[in-house]
């Protein structure tokens, strides 16, 4: 919106007006926007969440006891204020005639869509009992099906159905008319994947907010073909513009946390885990860096797979590896502080994320 108005007042000036060009000008503004908003909206959105649901999220009898003393009344549902924040400042500074970015804004608010009608039951129904797993995934896989082939029709043609590796520059997997398929499991995956690691106060969105500034920097240099040529990265044309929308994410992840916090004023709830899990899946696809995204959200993979070999191996011996799983409420269960267990994970991700940065270079 800014970007397209201040394009035809600077076009011919040589003035101030020229940094609108600029993505990385953009891209802080970005960032200061949706923090901005986060803040101004952050307390007003509160309290009319707590007075819609009385009660507050219901929580799950089966987690860990203290759950249901301390986090009982809690609110739910604030990953709206960071959908509104994330999306109101990429809509202002992003070029909006570039096709990534509305795919992946588009596949962003779809699963915050979902995750809302799975929030909203739960509440209504006083229960942990939302929208039916078969039917929650259904709309998943049809979402990120949809926006895997919207972004593959922007990609150019030599690498719009290839899968890329890090590491090894020369390498491209053709998966043909898979390439949608393993969009569709990227996206979907780490949608759920957030999800399953949204389960103490903070522990999600600040590994979210890492992996959004590292794919800040990538979808830039991606974007950028000659930072791409001198990286040996695939560039992909136009998808700097997702450092915009990236940047705006690291923006209106650090105000969510400013009201999530232990003890958290709110929580994000399926609304905003899985529409941030769906968002750096669709970055990810759209930059051609899927496998990076593995070991930037490295985070996110470990708690699902506590999730599913938990559930693999009580199925085939009826004995538990895990007191509980994810693997966050195993070391609860092990008597660890709640603020311990958030630390090292962030700890954890910033290493992670430091590990998907080197690979730009070793690639």
């Amino acid at each position: 919106m800014l970007f397209d108005l201040f394009q035809r007042h600077a076009a011919g000036h040589i003035s101030i007006l020229n940094l609108f060009h600029y993505i990385t000008f953009r891209a802080g503004a970005a960032c200061l926007t949706a923090l901005m908003l986060s803040l101004a909206l952050g307390n007003p959105l509160i309290a009319r969440l707590r007075r819609i649901q009385r009660g507050g999220q219901p929580i799950r009898a089966l987690g860990p006891e203290r759950h249901l003393v301390e986090k009982a009344g809690t609110p739910t549902m604030g990953g709206v204020l960071i959908l509104v924040s994330l999306l109101g400042s990429t809509l202002l500074w992003a070029d909006l005639t570039n096709g990534f970015v509305w795919a992946v804004m588009m596949i962003t608010l779809a699963f915050g869509a979902v995750g809302f009608a799975d929030d909203y039951l739960k509440l209504s129904r006083r229960n942990t009992d939302g929208v039916s797993m078969r039917m929650r995934l259904g709309c998943e896989f049809v979402v990120s099906l949809l926006g895997g082939i919207w972004l593959e029709s922007l990609m150019p043609p030599d690498l719009a159905n290839h899968l890329a590796f890090p590491f090894v520059k020369d390498l491209l997997l053709p998966l043909g008319y898979a390439f949608p398929v393993f969009a569709m499991i990227t996206i979907t995956g780490f949608g759920n994947a957030v999800n399953f690691t949204d389960g103490l106060d903070g522990l999600a969105i600040v590994p979210v907010t890492i992996a959004a500034l590292v794919f800040a920097l990538i979808s830039y240099l991606v974007g950028n073909h000659i930072f791409a040529d001198y990286l040996q990265l695939h560039a992909v044309p136009g998808t700097g513009e997702l450092g915009i929308f990236c940047s705006a994410l690291v923006g209106a992840g650090l105000g969510f946390l400013w009201f999530n916090a232990p003890p958290a004023a709110v929580f994000m709830g399926d609304t905003g885990s899985l529409a941030l899990g769906g968002a750096l899946g669709a970055v990810a696809v759209a930059v051609k860096h899927e496998l990076v995204l593995c070991i930037v959200g490295g985070l996110f993979v470990i708690e699902t797979l506590s999730v599913i070999i938990q559930v693999f191996w009580y199925k085939r011996t009826g004995r538990r590896v895990f007191l509980m799983a994810p693997l966050h409420h195993h070391f609860e269960k092990k008597g660890w502080p709640e603020s311990k267990i958030v630390i090292r994970f962030w700890i954890v991700s910033i290493v992670l994320g430091l590990c998907g940065l080197a690979t730009l270079k070793l690639r």
